[in-house]
Parts: structure tokens; C-alpha cells; sequence
């Protein structure tokens, strides 16, 4: 496979750093800025809200353009953005600098995944595209620890002067090493959402938003929770996201694994119902850090486990539009982070972060019946 794959991992990888890793540090940019938790939150809920929106209409808008320079534009504005973000003086500025750095990091995600299939072997396509989005997954598990240990030393600006200079290194990259690419016609958003209106792909499609709402009402207010309910300090917090981190990429090949050897089918309902167990659980754990951890390494395998066996239900389930149904679950996912953080915001203004657990998993339990009903159709319309 060519090995400029890897370097468009490293460019999604910096682009997906951007949208979580404010999730560790709310309450050091509450208290610099004078904000409450819930406004911050907000900061996670826009990149999301905008992330999701923005891919397919800037990538209509631009399909003219060929792909290089396109990358390399993008790059640019996704460090002004970034950069606007390390010298925020108010909480406008910087809500302003996470849509910047969302719109152009969105476009960003959708060209590296274009190239990569255009640069390799048609053989090599599928690879190709799924090193591209390891690159994404694996950013929003880690970026969140990695952006509260820079925090927690430097002050919750430094992360964002960290992805800073590794867009700055990308744009180097991207520069040197990749040639022209003629843009392709792309496909409307009309005809992307058409495709909706298959039963079982829409609820497939609505699982995922409503399994990373549930998700995301809690771990986008992890730190606070874990000092509210636990009294943790910084280094414990720091730990707990460490863990948090390595077990849900462990998850995420543990969910490959499982819809490969039992279906896809079975490992969905299996994680869902698991992680809901878990979730449920993690507030009557917090009275023992090792029962906590326990849990909570489940809950953290069990909400990227899912992402894989539900690509690989989407490809079953509509080989014909497959590509178009990733990017629609993208899109699905980026939905659910924004209205779980939100979601989770309001939680915690109303009646406090101990609370989000409980709303989250309600939220998973919608998840597991969409997920039934599509699975249901699938199976009267085969047997029909």
C-alpha cells in the first residue's frame, strides 16, 4: 500500500485531535474565561454541530478544485483557526475559532479519505480508507487525555498550540509528498440523504447518533464528574482518561473482531446492551476507585466496539451505497457528540454532573430498540 496512506492518517489524525480534546479541560477554560461548565460544553457541542453540517456542502462547493491545493488551503485555515483558539481573550473568539477549525478540519477528514483512494491500487482501496479513519477514531479516544495532560501542565491553551504545530508539519507534508489530483464529480446531498429512506439504513444510521448522545452526555463531563463524585485530583483525572483511551482503541478492534467471527447483527445488540449496563452502573461505583475503573473500562471498550460492527452492518446492508453510508455514519456520529455534549451541558446546569450517567443511558436503550427495528425490517423484507 502506498505509503502516503499513512501520512493523510496523521493529517485526520491532527483533525480529529481538535474536536474532544477541549472535553478534559472545561472547567480550566470555565474558570479562565468566567464561564459555567454547561458554556463550555457548548465549545465541544458547535465543532461537532459544524463538522457534521459542513463536509458534504463545502465539498459540493468545491469539487472543482483540485485536490492538493484544496488540502493545503484547508490546512491553512484550520491553523488560523487553531491559532485564534491559542489567543482567545473571550469565550466569543474562541466559539468562533472551534467553527472555523470544524469546517475546515471536516473538509479535511473527507479529502484525505479521497485521496487515499486514489492513490492506491484498487485492491488496496478499502485499507486505504479504513487506516484513513483509524486516524480519526483513534483521535477523538486519545486526544482527550493528551489535551488534559498538556492542560494540567501549561494551561488549557497549549493543546491547541500542539495541534498548531503538528497542522503546521501536515501542511509540510501534504506539500512535499503528495502530487495533483483532478477532482472526481461528486455526489449531491440530495442523493446522499435519498438514500434515508431504505428503513433499515435510517435506523442504522439514528442508532449511531443516538449511541454517541448517550455516550458523550457523560464523557464530555467526565472531569468534572470524576472530582465531583470521586474527588479525584489532576494526575488521577489524567490516569482515568489514560485508561479511558487505550481500552476504547482496544474496543474498536474487539468489535472488528466479534462482527467478523459472530456478525455483525449480534455484536451490535451485544455492545449496546453492555454498554448501557455500564453506564448505568458507573454512577453506584464511585464509592471505590478499582470498582470504578472496572466499569468504567468496560463502558470505554464497549463505545468504540460498536463503530466497526456498525460500518460493516451498513456494507451488508447496502453494498450499493456503502461509501456514501460511511460518510452519512460519520455524519451520524458527529451529530451524536454534539447533541450528547449539549445534552449533557443542560444536565449539569439543571440538576448537576452526577445525573448524566442515568440520562445517557435512556438514551442508549433508544439506541438498542432503533437498532432491533432495523435489524426486524431486514429480516421480514428477506423472508418476503
Amino acid at each position: 500500500m502506498d505509503k502516503r496512506v499513512y501520512l493523510l492518517t496523521i493529517v485526520s489524525f491532527v483533525v480529529g485531535m481538535v474536536e474532544l480534546i477541549i472535553g478534559g479541560i472545561l472547567d480550566l477554560v470555565a474558570t479562565d474565561l468566567g464561564i459555567s461548565l454547561g458554556k463550555a460544553g457548548m465549545l465541544i457541542t458547535v465543532f461537532s454541530l459544524v463538522f457534521a453540517i459542513a463536509a458534504p456542502i463545502l465539498l459540493a462547493a468545491t469539487n472543482k478544485i483540485e485536490r492538493k491545493k484544496l488540502t493545503l488551503i484547508s490546512l491553512v485555515v484550520f491553523l488560523a483557526g487553531n491559532m485564534l483558539a491559542v489567543v482567545s481573550p473571550t469565550y466569543i473568539i474562541l466559539f468562533a475559532a472551534r467553527i472555523i477549525s470544524a469546517a475546515s478540519g471536516s473538509l479535511l477528514v473527507v479529502l484525505c479519505i479521497t485521496i487515499a483512494s486514489n492513490i492506491v491500487q484498487p485492491n488496496y482501496r478499502g485499507r486505504a480508507i479504513g487506516v484513513v479513519m483509524m486516524g480519526v477514531s483513534g483521535s477523538l479516544v486519545l486526544g482527550v487525555p493528551l489535551g488534559l495532560m498538556l492542560g494540567n501542565a501549561f494551561g488549557w491553551r497549549a493543546p491547541f498550540m500542539l495541534i498548531s504545530v503538528l497542522t503546521v508539519f501536515s501542511f509540510l507534508g501534504v506539500y512535499f509528498f503528495m502530487g495533483k489530483i483532478d477532482p472526481k464529480p461528486s455526489i449531491s446531498l440530495i442523493k446522499q440523504l435519498a438514500t434515508l429512506k431504505n428503513r433499515k439504513i435510517f435506523f442504522a444510521q439514528l442508532t449511531t447518533f443516538l449511541f454517541l448522545a448517550g455516550h458523550l452526555t457523560l464523557y464530555a463531563y467526565l472531569t468534572p464528574f470524576l472530582k465531583t463524585t470521586m474527588g479525584l485530583d489532576g494526575t488521577w483525572v489524567s490516569i482515568v482518561y489514560l485508561l479511558f483511551g487505550v481500552a476504547a482503541v482496544l474496543g474498536g478492534g474487539i468489535g472488528g473482531t466479534f462482527a467478523d467471527k459472530f456478525g455483525a447483527k449480534p455484536t451490535i445488540i451485544g455492545v449496546i446492551i453492555i454498554f448501557g449496563l455500564a453506564i448505568f452502573s458507573i454512577p453506584y461505583t464511585t464509592f471505590a476507585v478499582p470498582v470504578f475503573l472496572i466499569v468504567m473500562i468496560i463502558w470505554s471498550m464497549m463505545s468504540w466496539a460498536i463503530t466497526p460492527a456498525l460500518q460493516s452492518y451498513l456494507i451488508e446492508a447496502a453494498p450499493e451505497t456503502s461509501d456514501i453510508q460511511q460518510s452519512l455514519n460519520n455524519s451520524a456520529l458527529h451529530f451524536g457528540i454534539a447533541f450528547g455534549s449539549f445534552l449533557g451541558g443542560l444536565v449539569i446546569e439543571q440538576s448537576g454532573v452526577e445525573h448524566n450517567a442515568t440520562v445517557g443511558g435512556f438514551f442508549v436503550i433508544i439506541a438498542l430498540a432503533t437498532a432491533t427495528i432495523s435489524m426486524v425490517k431486514m429480516r421480514s423484507k428477506a423472508l418476503a
